[in-house]
């Protein structure tokens, strides 16, 4: 696949709710944070979704919100065929610098810029909840699949069983503004039935479905005080970088090993599907 280059904002490919600007502002504004500390961190996650999706030699995949490229270096290695498409000008450049030879967009999920039955595989990892619209999302998934190709979405799992979410995101939620413009309508995602439900309603069939417990490792403070920072700008925007530092920091204690790393214990809900 063959290099897409430039990154303006011109080339943002926005659907009428526009959720590709917003979201690609807020998540790039720390990219190289994202990239380089956070994105590291993910690697087990990122391995265990290709695997239930069968990634690997001459398989042709692409990975909506695919960020810096985490997850595609992986399935590159693999010997897939990789492309990616993110909301973040910034996210999307270092993907590019990352995979010179691959297809890296900047866009919406409900707009996808590739032609129809172009491959095998579709994820999103910790990225479908956030579409604006995410049936229209899945269903443009569904038009890029090939027939009988893959599809797969991964989330948070409980937030009880999601030491990240339950016991510092959460901290950081509570200094959002009650009125957020551009946020993602928010769902159970957690919930069995609620993404097979939207899938369904997409045209794609839900074939499997399941759950996978993965740590999430930094190596000291500074570390995971930086990579909750990279996914905070809203509320960073809203509250200060000094406060939402604070509450991180405040947030950390149980979580910090006795050698000094800084280990969120997880557990993640994956659902697979087919093209109809």
């Amino acid at each position: 696949m063959s290099q897409s280059t430039g990154i303006a904002a011109a080339e943002i490919r926005a659907s009428p709710a526009g959720s590709a600007a917003i979201q690609g502002d807020l998540w790039g504004a720390r990219a190289r944070d994202w990239a380089e500390i956070n994105e590291p961190a993910w690697g087990p996650v990122f391995e265990t979704a290709l695997r239930l999706t069968g990634a690997g030699p001459g398989k042709r995949l692409l990975d909506v919100g695919c960020g810096a490229g985490g997850a595609l270096r992986i399935a590159r290695e693999q010997g897939a065929y990789v492309a990616g498409l993110d909301a973040s000008p910034n996210l999307a450049a270092i993907a590019r610098e990352r995979l010179p030879d691959a297809r890296i967009e900047i866009g919406d999920m409900e707009d996808l810029p590739f032609a129809d039955d172009s491959f095998d595989i579709v994820t999103g990892i910790n990225s479908f909840q956030f579409a604006a619209d995410v049936v229209r999302a899945f269903a443009e998934a569904r038009r890029v699949l090939r027939k009988d190709g893959t599809l797969l979405m991964l989330v948070w799992g409980r937030p009880e069983d999601c030491q990240l979410i339950h016991g510092t995101a959460r901290m950081v939620f509570a200094l959002l503004p009650s009125h957020r413009p551009g946020a993602p309508v928010s769902r159970p995602w957690h919930e069995p039935g609620v993404i097979e439900g939207l899938m369904r309603d997409a045209g794609l069939e839900p074939k499997d479905a399941g759950e996978v417990a993965a740590d999430l490792v930094f190596p000291d403070v500074d570390a995971a005080v930086r990579t909750v920072l990279s996914a905070s700008e809203r509320a960073i925007r809203h509250a200060g970088e000094p406060v939402v530092t604070k509450v991180i920091r405040d947030s950390l204690p149980p979580f910090i090993q006795p050698d000094g790393t800084v280990v969120w214990r997880n557990r993640f809900r994956w659902v697979i599907a087919a093209r109809r």
